[in-house]
């Protein structure tokens, strides 16, 4: 009886969750104008050429999301280096580093020759790794069932996100997109218990990618602040690929805490054999 009243209080956690954030993205439509792509979305505060590689402080910081994406993949595929034990987690996190490493990529393709048809492919791997990432924090704390399901919702929104701000010059929801993991996971971390322990990861994750964000918004600033030696953007690209290193050291150093009915169906192999540790702090 105990069980079957939590998982009703549970769903009522869920639907709520999904009115709200339909509910901001109705507010985001209609209460915000429309964010067209223009030239100077491309002016860049440093766009100084080294060894005749145009931009190149804006191209060449994009170098650690290759390493970091690149490694994390494979240590997915391995599935012996980090504590993932979900099926639905392992599809999660290896789309996460392989979008992070799509960035690196699309972000230096882009900064190679800003223009707005460049643009979009800097922004979709960076999408496709945000869909990933969220959709295995959903397996992580909701069950691997609705974490999958909105891996592909998520996936299909992301594209249809690009498509949209393609077809119609309108940035909105491309730029709402990315703002999902720092509001979305630090507010259901609240509501939804973690199955693993070091969750606390996520918060320095999402903390990070803040952070980011701000220097992206100073570019000017922090360029003129530290006397023209970096720009903000370059260290917007520097900060950001210190969240998939958060993430990554949180996935090799993580114990299960609890075990939810339905979810050990498909177990994968990890550093540690998929055991139970109920003493570890989160």
């Amino acid at each position: 009886m105990g069980w079957v009243v939590k998982q009703q209080l549970m769903r009522g956690k869920r639907t709520r969750i999904w009115g709200g954030a339909l509910l901001c993205w109705l507010c985001l439509m209609f209460a915000t104008p429309k964010i067209p792509l223009s030239p100077k979305h491309h002016r860049y505060a440093d766009m100084r050429n080294f060894l005749g590689v145009p931009n190149t402080l804006n191209v060449t910081t994009n170098f650690p999301f290759l390493v970091v994406g690149v490694l994390g993949f494979v240590l997915c595929l391995q599935r012996n280096f980090f504590n993932i034990i979900l099926r639905g987690e392992l599809w999660g996190w290896a789309l996460f580093y392989a979008g992070t490493a799509g960035v690196a990529f699309g972000s230096a393709y882009h900064h190679l020759k800003p223009d707005d048809n460049r643009v979009m492919w800097d922004t979709f791997p960076m999408m496709i790794a945000y869909s990933s990432l969220f959709s295995s924090f959903m397996v992580e704390r909701m069950g691997e069932k609705i974490g999958l399901s909105s891996l592909f919702a998520l996936l299909l929104f992301a594209f249809l996100s690009t498509a949209y701000g393609i077809a119609y010059n309108d940035l909105r929801l491309c730029m709402a997109f990315q703002l999902i993991p720092s509001v979305a996971i630090p507010g259901m971390m609240y509501v939804f218990q973690p199955k693993y322990t070091h969750s606390r990861y996520w918060l320095f994750a999402a903390g990070i990618h803040v952070l980011a964000k701000f220097e992206g918004v100073a570019d000017k600033k922090i360029y003129r602040a530290n006397r023209y030696i970096i720009s903000g953007h370059s260290l917007e690209h520097l900060c950001l690929a210190i969240v998939p290193v958060l993430l990554s050291i949180m996935l090799m150093y993580r114990n299960m805490k609890f075990q939810r009915l339905g979810d050990h169906k498909e177990p994968c192999q990890s550093l540690h054999g998929g055991g139970i540790n109920q003493s570890e702090k989160v």
